[in-house]
């Protein structure tokens, strides 16, 4: 089940949402950049599906290796901030819920979520890696990229917690409106108890402000 406040704040922060990208601070940049080069090899000739494509951020970089790409997002006013790049590769944008994807089974070389999981809720992980796994052909790869938590500390970006555990963070648009989302952050243990029943890791990066994972399914 997605969170339906995430989704509404990711709706009205589509077109500032790539600020996120272009932070000050040089090692921010430079994980998001070595992260950006392991990706293009990953996806190399690649059919490549990607989970909540958001502005298209990851899905220009992996079209300038992949052989094609289907990108879906929940909300068109994401997909329309995407549309707006150009792709080397042939890119196709689609409107969909995760929950209900109309996709046939084992049709991907890899699928790519970028900045999802820390939102989705922990009492749903079951059900999510199923749902990540169907489009995946037998030998297909999942790639995920999310925050690490914030240099000041856990504790200063929490507004509590739900009756699940998952963590509650408080966003703010440039228009000063105020949301509460679901908004987790993992010890690199924690991703590999999470991820290893039922996938096998491949390569996990756990630097200062992001981690990433690379697994196939087990």
């Amino acid at each position: 089940m997605n969170d339906s406040r995430t989704l509404k704040y990711y709706r009205e922060r589509a077109p500032e949402y790539e600020q996120i990208y272009y932070r000050p601070e040089p090692e921010r940049r430079r994980e998001i950049d070595g992260e950006a080069t392991r990706l293009k090899e990953y996806v190399r000739g690649c059919s490549v599906l990607e989970w909540a494509c958001g502005t298209g951020y990851w899905t220009r970089i992996m079209a300038e290796t992949a052989s094609h790409i289907i990108a879906f997002d929940f909300w068109m006013e994401m997909i329309a901030q995407a549309r707006k790049k150009k792709y080397r590769s042939p890119v196709a944008f689609l409107q969909a819920d995760m929950e209900y994807l109309p996709l046939k089974t084992a049709v991907f070389d890899f699928l790519a979520v970028g900045f999802w999981f820390s939102h989705q809720p922990c009492q749903e992980y079951e059900r999510f890696f199923e749902r990540l796994k169907y489009p995946l052909k037998k030998e297909g790869q999942i790639w995920m990229i999310d925050n690490n938590p914030p240099a000041e500390g856990l504790q200063k970006t929490s507004a509590g917690c739900d009756k699940f555990g998952n963590n509650l963070k408080e966003r703010f648009l440039d228009n000063g409106r105020e949301y509460i989302i679901i908004k987790n952050y993992f010890e690199e243990k924690q991703l590999r108890d999470i991820f290893t029943p039922a996938f096998k890791i491949e390569q996990l990066v756990f630097g200062k402000y992001y981690w990433s994972i690379l697994m196939t399914p087990g």
